[in-house]
């Protein structure tokens, strides 16, 4: 009997080492990351995103304004709408299981909508290295990253996008040490 149930729980223990090794990356929140990029030495990167209409992206959505433009896509309230959420909110198309409690759509386009769910690189022990974060979930974004949202397609709104113009405006590197 003793036998029967430590190989239950050891087979329990490995199907749990198994699955966890497997489970998606969560969503935590613009707040989660704010706690470090806040600060000056890591170039005060929340600045930089909280001066940028990114951080205004949900808040936009419920401008007249867009109100005007979604009716004439048949859409009766932006902020509600998949086809305009899934660009103005970080994570708005992932599975509830994969939003920590902490996640908030109403930050618009935060941290994570660029460098991905952050739940497995927050730590300052993972950041520190950058092939830990990345190999945690980070994702140093691209062009092909910005243009999954920055199309004409269903973009009322759209302007012709340039990378590097853009990306000059949105830039937060570290600084150099």
């Amino acid at each position: 009997m003793v036998r029967k149930l430590v190989s239950i729980f050891t087979i329990l223990g490995v199907l749990f080492l198994f699955s966890a090794s497997f489970a998606a990356h969560k969503y935590v929140g613009e707040k989660k990351c704010k706690m470090c990029h806040k600060l000056e030495k890591y170039g005060n990167q929340q600045e930089v995103w909280e001066n940028s209409l990114h951080s205004k992206a949900f808040e936009t959505l419920g401008t007249a304004k867009a109100k005007e433009a979604a009716k004439k896509l048949g859409i009766d309230d932006p902020q509600k709408s998949e086809k305009c959420l899934r660009c103005h909110v970080a994570g708005y198309d992932a599975p509830a299981e994969e939003k920590a409690a902490t996640y908030s759509m109403e930050e618009g386009v935060s941290c994570e909508a660029c460098h991905g769910p952050g739940s497995d690189y927050k730590k300052m022990k993972v950041m520190k290295d950058k092939d830990a974060a990345i190999a945690a979930g980070l994702i140093m974004p691209k062009e092909k990253t910005c243009k999954k949202c920055h199309t004409p397609e269903g973009n009322e709104f759209y302007k012709e996008f340039n990378y590097e113009k853009f990306w000059a405006k949105i830039a937060h590197p570290l600084p150099k040490k």
